[in-house]
């Protein structure tokens, strides 16, 4: 009698564990399915992608949706965390291999929202990057502090870095961040995005979310999701959250103002004092500051603030002193113009 081959007993198996319900055709296939990809035509068959390295949060219904950051850890010592294993929380429909990107609109605070992409070569710049002096993200003061790398606290920090897909001043791409966020938190993640894809021409799928708590100016910390979708999430897959801190650095992240460690501040935040031996602010010291309201709007201004003097007489208040607690507590909230 003819030997029957070893492979095609193993497909008669198969067969008959299938019409006894023992197996799953869904099982069959995805052990056949072959991932190709060739240069800048990769494709993928996304229906076989692992669930298991994506997050589990399939009520996702668009782009711009974060996976829960409820539950992030107090900073440690370390520039980021990471959330969820480690696992995106991306649907299927999302792992796409055209090039995008896509930036949310500011909010009433002017604060940035999510931002995300699919990034490929295609999209990714070809030279130098320009001036984003001009912009000044919510939350954003002028502050240098010697025990800083660079001085200055705060950079300009690109939600989707500039190597990934060239943006500029994109005020919808860039947040009041710190130094120690923007160089120990996200830049080696974004530079593990950008060498990906100059070796393997392959795209990545990236979500940048940052967390604001209520009406703060400046975030807390960024989430940063990624996805290689061509080899489904073998190259890259992560998801973290970056701490928008600055070790050595008290922040108030309601305005953007700051102090040194140990140094005398005001107990709302609202404006600090530092030995001008070791830093050089140029907000307003810490001292009784009088601010403009509108009681119509609930907005709380400075002076100076071109909006403050088209109040209407009869909405307007004016208060004095360090601690705004009790206003916010009313209800108010802060001009998006002058508290930047």
């Amino acid at each position: 009698m003819k030997k029957i081959r070893l492979p095609l007993v193993a497909l008669i198996l198969c067969l008959i564990l299938t019409l006894c319900g023992c197996l799953d055709t869904a099982d069959i296939n995805a052990s056949n399915s072959i991932v190709s990809y060739s240069s800048s035509n990769a494709t993928t068959d996304i229906s076989s992608v692992e669930d298991e390295k994506l997050g589990t949060d399939d009520n996702l219904s668009s782009q711009t949706r974060p996976s829960n950051t409820d539950n992030i850890p107090a900073y440690s010592n370390k520039p980021y965390v990471v959330l969820n294993g480690n696992k995106p929380s991306f649907t299927k429909d999302m792992l796409v291999t055209k090039s995008y990107e896509s930036y949310s609109s500011l909010d009433a605070l002017n604060r940035c929202s999510v931002a995300v992409a699919c990034i490929g070569k295609d999209i990714m710049p070809t030279e130098d990057r320009g001036s984003i002096g001009q912009v000044k993200p919510s939350g954003w003061q002028t502050v240098k502090y010697d025990i800083v790398d660079g001085k200055y606290l705060y950079n300009r920090c690109h939600l989707i870095g500039y190597q990934l897909t060239g943006e500029n001043a994109n005020t919808k791409n860039l947040i009041t961040g710190t130094r120690y966020l923007n160089v120990e938190g996200m830049l080696p993640f974004e530079n593990m995005v950008a060498d990906y894809i100059k070796e393997t021409d392959n795209h990545v799928i990236y979500r940048i979310t940052p967390i604001f708590k209520g009406n703060n100016l400046v975030a807390s910390g960024v989430q940063m999701e990624g996805y290689s979708v061509e080899d489904n999430g073998d190259g890259l897959c992560f998801n973290v959250y970056c701490y928008n801190v600055q070790p050595g650095i008290e922040i108030d992240y309601a305005t953007g103002k700051s102090w040194l460690k140990g140094a005398s501040s005001v107990s709302s935040g609202v404006s600090s004092a530092t030995s001008s031996a070791t830093a050089s602010i140029t907000s307003t010291p810490s001292s009784k500051i009088s601010y403009i309201l509108n009681t119509s709007s609930k907005k709380i201004h400075y002076p100076s603030c071109v909006s403050a003097k088209k109040i209407k007489d009869e909405n307007r208040g004016e208060y004095s002193g360090t601690n705004l607690k009790s206003l916010l507590g009313q209800g108010y909230t802060y001009c998006g113009n002058c508290f930047r």
